[in-house]
């Protein structure tokens, strides 16, 4: 086991900025809301989205100057970051290269250079030959604060690569087309796009969604290689300010499928790729509620749903007259067994789903209707499944990882019923699982709801107390966190810590039910559970209370501001990256990116008086107290288009000049990325071991305070 060490003291003399107070105020409904910090949001947020150097001086000095504070702080743990990113990058292979998918004569893949922080996109003949690379991703990022791939598509005949990228961390993505003849862009520039391309069958065009002035994603076009931006035609429009739209192949590449929607309802419309004229067709009309997604087979469409269904069904509807009165069950409603996703092939459709926060794997004949399952033996584990470019198939790729065993890549054949392991990932340093263990627990929370939580230890580890630990959440927006492998928590579990990931409810872990238990009317479960999962880990001996640190980030950094109001006294210290903090005030900005189409997760409390004071009574901004908090570190991106850097910055001025004691607030901004931090496979690792420095720092502080 690695040593902890004893850390060095943080800074001395370290002085906290204390942010100038410009008091404001408004009132909604009745009820009157104060805000000193307003003034951090930028008028022209914007502009500065699109170009950074536009930030007022005003918030820059203060931004800075809560950087400055915080490297001050953490100071002592420089050496200790140092050595933390060079474990986590000798667990990195570095001449990495990802399984080749096959696609008619050739076969696509994803590769690193030794040393390389970006990807290079590349191909080769699919029965062996020289590779050929199209894209360097660090010769695109040279120069560069920030680079990153979004799309990378190659044209139906595989003379073209339409690509995209984002060069400032702001999620505007401009796409260019390469030749893979010669390697050189075409003219074709395609600005402001949210990166995803979908070829037409001839190859002379595409489809791709564009960005409003409010990043918003509702328009759909159809570009003419060889034409300018400006003359691309306009194919579909969402009207729905509510809504975002996103598209993609169907699973037989004959259509584009455009999918609008929201959290709660959704819609689809079909574009025929081989007509260069052709019109969106919709699938079913929207219904509030209802949510699904098609593919097609032949003249029929395969269709996820959860209409009439909680947990979701499959159904299958003809493509002619794919209305809801035409749909049929193929896989019908099981309360408890929450249908995930499906990959449709033209013999086989593959499901995943998930029951008890445990995933699966089920295989269908479409000729004979008979169902195999892919079995798997560890306590807690993670499943994805790939589709692949190619339709008649009997091969499902698909990756299993657990909290022990680093992530593996298999091609299944549904067929005859083998599998293939085709990667597995390499640990350079080395990594034994037989000395680590998984266990799963269920922690009972107030209502009595079973919370599952996964944990990850060092067999050596004492389950007396004594050992510090890591908690995990997320809960929002139905998604899970699955128990998989990650190389760089290993430099905390060598350390002694336990980690620990809490299945809590706004997360569909325990099915879609479960996500409804978390959301709008009922959001303060999600944190209750986190916090009843911190309770049940000290009952089981795992860890004490002070010696836990909290993590979460976005929706998750919310889960983390409100912890810290309601049941701070649990921790040592908590991380919010990217944090939704200031919840009602951005739910009322109806101008921000996000804002319309969050509505139905978190009540929209402009319209109703009732989403209003709820999300009053626990938005973690609004609900700081004078008190005593433990340490908080909270990361943040200057050109986060989601979560937006004044969210954690008014967040910590108004902790520090509120609490009475505890601490210390800290805050990071990245200045020159956004919502998913820095860019780069290798820096990334420096803002996770600043997390991890912290985390160490913080529990050893509280063991020794």
């Amino acid at each position: 086991m690695t040593s902890r060490s004893s850390l060095s003291a943080p800074g001395a003399g370290a002085t906290p900025p204390a942010a100038e107070r410009r008091p404001s105020s408004f009132t909604r409904h009745g009820l009157t809301v104060s805000d000193d910090y307003a003034w951090l949001k930028d008028a022209n947020w914007r502009e500065v989205l699109r170009e950074p150097a536009r930030l007022a001086p005003d918030i820059r000095a203060h931004l800075e100057a809560e950087n400055a504070y915080t490297d001050s702080v953490l100071g002592g743990a420089r050496a200790l970051r140092r050595k933390l990113v060079k474990e986590m990058r000798a667990r990195i292979k570095e001449d990495d290269s990802s399984p080749p998918a096959p696609d008619g004569p050739f076969a696509y893949f994803r590769k690193f250079r030794e040393g390389g922080e970006h990807p290079l996109i590349a191909r080769a003949p699919r029965n062996g030959g020289a590779e050929t690379v199209i894209l360097d991703g660090d010769k695109l990022a040279e120069g560069l604060d920030f680079f990153q791939f979004g799309g990378a598509r190659h044209s139906p005949d595989h003379a073209l690569e339409a690509w995209s990228a984002d060069a400032m961390g702001s999620e505007y993505f401009t796409v260019r087309v390469r030749d893979w003849a010669n390697g050189e862009d075409l003219p074709d520039i395609v600005e402001e796009t949210d990166g995803e391309i979908v070829w037409s069958a001839d190859g002379r065009a595409f489809y791709y969604v564009r960005l409003d002035d409010n990043h918003r994603p509702l328009r759909v076009y159809r570009h003419r290689l060889g034409t300018a931006q400006a003359q691309d035609e306009l194919v579909y429009e969402e009207k729905d300010e509510g809504w975002y739209v996103n598209i993609h192949d169907s699973a037989t590449r004959r259509f584009c499928v455009i999918a609008a929607g929201d959290h709660e309802t959704s819609e689809q419309w079909l574009i025929d790729l081989a007509d260069p004229q052709a019109k969106p067709r919709l699938i079913a009309a929207r219904e509030t509620g209802v949510r699904y997604e098609a593919q097609d087979r032949g003249e029929e469409l395969f269709i996820l749903t959860n209409l009439d269904a909680l947990d979701f069904r499959i159904m299958t509807a003809p493509l002619a007259s794919p209305t809801r009165e035409t749909w049929r069950d193929l896989i019908p409603h099981r309360a408890g067994t929450y249908l995930v996703e499906f990959e449709l092939f033209a013999g086989f459709l593959a499901r995943l789903e998930r029951e008890n926060a445990l995933p699966r794997i089920v295989i269908r004949d479409l000729s004979s209707g008979e169902e195999h399952a892919i079995a798997f033996n560890e306590q807690a584990y993670a499943l994805d499944m790939d589709g692949g470019f190619e339709f008649d198939t009997t091969t499902l790729r698909f990756s299993y990882s657990s909290m022990t065993t680093p992530n593996e890549v298999w091609d299944y054949d549904m067929a005859a019923r083998t599998r293939a392991l085709r990667k597995r990932q390499t640990i350079p340093s080395g990594h034994d699982p037989s000395r680590y263990m998984t266990t799963r627990i269920f922690a009972t929370a107030d209502d009595g709801a079973q919370v599952p939580v996964s944990i990850l230890h060092r067999r050596d580890t004492p389950i007396d107390g004594s050992a510090p630990l890591l908690l995990y959440g997320y809960g929002a927006y139905g998604l899970p966190i699955p128990a998989y492998f990650s190389a760089n928590r290993l430099s905390l579990v060598d350390r002694g810590f336990v980690y620990a990931i809490a299945h809590i409810r706004g997360g569909s872990d325990k099915g879609w039910g479960w996500y409804l238990d978390g959301k709008r009317e009922k959001k303060t479960n999600t944190f209750d559970d986190f916090s009843a999962a911190a309770r049940a880990l000290i009952a089981a001996r795992y860890t004490s209370k002070k010696k836990i640190v909290g993590h979460g980030g976005s929706a998750g950094g919310m889960l983390i501001g409100a912890v810290a109001n309601r049941a701070g006294d649990l921790f040592a210290g908590l991380v919010a990256e990217v944090p939704f903090v200031d919840v009602l005030n951005t739910m009322l900005d109806d101008q921000l990116p996000l804002t319309p189409p969050e509505w139905p997760e978190w009540g929209n409390p402009i319209a109703d008086a009732t989403a209003f004071k709820q999300i009053l009574a626990y938005s973690p901004y609004d609900n700081v107290e004078a008190k005593e908090y433990p340490a908080i570190l909270a990361l943040g991106g200057l050109t986060d288009p989601r979560v937006t850097y004044w969210e954690p910055a008014k967040w910590i001025a108004r902790l520090r000049a509120t609490m009475t004691g505890g601490g210390p607030v800290m805050l990071r901004i990245n200045m020159a990325a956004g919502h998913g931090g820095a860019s780069g496979r290798f820096n990334r690792l420096e803002e996770v071991a600043l997390v991890y420095a912290f985390a160490l720092w913080a529990t050893e502080r509280g063991a020794t305070a």
